[in-house]
């Protein structure tokens, strides 16, 4: 659990801001700008990059109450946009997925489904991403886990909430 949400906080966009504004910190030491305390102005303009940087769910939060208040999410409540389903495609057929993952069938049901937002702008990019990650740790450190049984399991959970039938 810890481990998880260390590399969860080392992918964050608060922490590479973070470590943007600490590399300038070392281009003022070494440009001989930042003198004997370039130990402290490295690490507080870490601290400010990361803590002036808006959290994820913030972003979203503020995404969100734009679109409510230009009324762009007026009249689809419970309906995925098209837009937003081929946005999904575009990220889906560029991704390496494992064969059991019927990708015209998950468009299509997550098209026709009433309350698939949540799938759509969250979970599947969610499990799509872990299956990349997963894939790029088991070269690094096999731990014998196989990621795209994990992803086709994860698309079959998916896929009996929605009401479709799976292989």
């Amino acid at each position: 659990m810890a481990t998880s949400r260390a590399l969860a906080y080392l992918e964050s966009t608060r922490n590479l801001v973070g470590c943007a504004a600490g590399a300038v910190g070392l281009g003022l030491h070494f440009a001989d700008l930042a003198g004997s305390w370039w130990p402290l102005v490295v690490a507080g303009l870490y601290g400010a990059g990361a803590l002036l940087t808006p959290a994820a769910r913030e972003r979203e939060q503020e995404q969100q109450q734009q679109q409510s208040s230009s009324g762009q999410g007026a009249g689809t409540a419970g309906l995925v946009t098209a837009v937003e389903l081929a946005e999904l495609a575009w990220r889906l057929e560029r991704t390496p997925l494992p064969g059991g993952v019927d990708l015209p069938l998950l468009l299509a049901a997550l098209a026709r489904a009433e309350g698939a937002e949540p799938v759509v702008r969250w979970e599947l990019p969610l499990a799509v991403d872990t299956y990349v990650r997963d894939c790029a740790w088991e070269l690094l450190a096999p731990s014998g886990a196989d990621p795209a049984a994990a992803l086709t399991a994860e698309v079959d959970r998916l896929l009996k909430r929605l009401g479709q039938p799976t292989r």
